[in-house]
């Protein structure tokens, strides 16, 4: 199994809201900072996307798609990027079924989106490690089964049929693994990060078998071994692309997916630790609480109360 897959089969799309926004200028949104995702697509016209943190707005034109991630800046969206900005929740409260018409009568512009929210427990990991904002132009060869999943999105919505929210939640599933494949393959994925350590030729082969055999004791000496290089140069390439050393990382996705059992079935607790790779209750406990700050029993009977606040996979990284 590996990293993406690893993590999405736990993930958990718990609501999601779409809609077509027909605007004409002068128009400009701002949408606040939130619990959820924002995805879209320009389907007529042009925008420019601003966001809180960005140096410089982006250049949205037709077949151009995005996505905004829950741990984004506040973002506005606008035909001119010195457009005054209406609060995006009042605009929406005009719309007619999903559609909304906002905007001073001028150049005419479209966008088909929404936004989802996750099961905060077993997607944190994910959300905590993707960039800000994808951008996905409309010359990528990745973006039309984007746009042909936005227009399914848009096709199922309108229908309102039997299932429809279901279909919604898995295409939902569907355009943000689209998403992320295209990030990772493009030239803007460079920076030091999981996603872009999942490009690395030889990093990204490491990775993918330590999410396979999380359960195996693995070494330095025997990751380094399956890079194909030495255990020091391996060691500065891990930390330097990912940004922790392997054992950190390890030992962080071992957390993780315990807690993803602890919450989903009635294993035993050495089972699960023997599951991600402890030969003992002690040094499973230990772990689990140094990461999550309580005792994998205590989290267990907390259950989704304490869930909502589990420290991130990222806490603390060097």
């Amino acid at each position: 199994m590996d990293p993406i897959t690893d993590i999405f089969t736990a993930m958990r799309v718990e609501s999601i809201v779409y809609g077509r926004i027909e605007l004409t200028a002068p128009w400009g949104l701002r949408f606040e900072k939130g619990e959820y995702a924002c995805f879209g697509s320009v389907a007529r016209g042009n925008a420019w996307l601003m966001v809180e943190g960005q140096e410089q707005p982006i250049a949205l034109t037709g077949g151009d798609c995005f996505c905004l991630f829950a741990q984004s800046h506040e973002h506005s969206l606008g035909d001119d990027v010195k457009r005054p900005t209406t609060n995006m929740q009042d605009v929406a409260r005009t719309k007619c079924g999903n559609v909304i018409h906002f905007g001073g009568g001028g150049a005419s512009t479209t966008i088909l989106g929404g936004k989802f929210t996750f099961d905060k427990t077993n997607s944190k990991p994910l959300m905590d490690l993707l960039p800000p904002f994808i951008h996905v132009r409309n010359d990528r060869v990745q973006a039309l089964p984007l746009q042909q999943s936005l227009q399914l999105f848009a096709a199922e919505a309108a229908q309102s049929c039997l299932g429809s929210y279901l279909v919604l939640k898995r295409l939902a599933d569907i355009l943000l693994l689209q998403l992320i494949r295209e990030y990772v393959s493009s030239s803007t994925c460079r920076e030091t990060g999981w996603l872009r350590a999942l490009s690395d030729p030889r990093i990204g082969g490491v990775l993918r078998s330590m999410h396979e055999k999380i359960e195996q004791p693995w070494t330095v000496a025997e990751l380094a071994s399956a890079a194909g290089m030495s255990r020091s140069a391996f060691a500065l390439r891990f930390k330097e692309v990912v940004g922790e050393t392997p054992l950190d990382y390890l030992t962080r996705w071992r957390v993780y997916r315990a807690a993803v059992l602890l919450t989903e079935g009635d294993k035993k607790l050495t089972e699960i630790a023997n599951a991600v790779g402890y030969d003992s209750d002690g040094s499973f406990n230990k772990t689990f609480k140094r990461i999550v700050g309580v005792t994998p029993g205590e989290y267990r009977r907390a259950g989704d109360r304490l869930a909502l606040e589990v420290k991130t996979f990222c806490d603390d990284r060097a």
